[in-house]
């Protein structure tokens, strides 16, 4: 996998603050930075509320959308099963 070096400019107390933090973890502080910022990045993917779909997609997803649904039998015994936190 080739790797690109990011470099990003923190105070002197930001970087402590993530220095302790990545001993926490017990990981590198180039690793925690990493494993932190992709984590923030998917939640930030996760919590779009525009979903954009190009126009050479759109018929597919029509479709898609208008296929009926599938009976999925583990899927009917899950919705039964009472949660724990009930």
């Amino acid at each position: 996998m080739a790797t690109a070096i990011l470099s990003v400019r923190v105070s002197e107390a930001e970087r402590q603050l993530l220095e302790i933090a990545a001993k926490y973890t017990h990981t590198t502080l180039s690793d925690f930075m990493r494993r932190k910022a992709l984590e923030s990045a998917e939640m930030e993917i996760m919590n779009r509320t525009v979903v954009e779909i190009p126009d050479q997609d759109w018929q597919a997803f029509e479709s898609w959308l208008n296929t009926p649904p599938q009976r999925i039998p583990a899927l009917q015994r899950l919705a039964k099963v009472k949660p724990i936190w009930e």
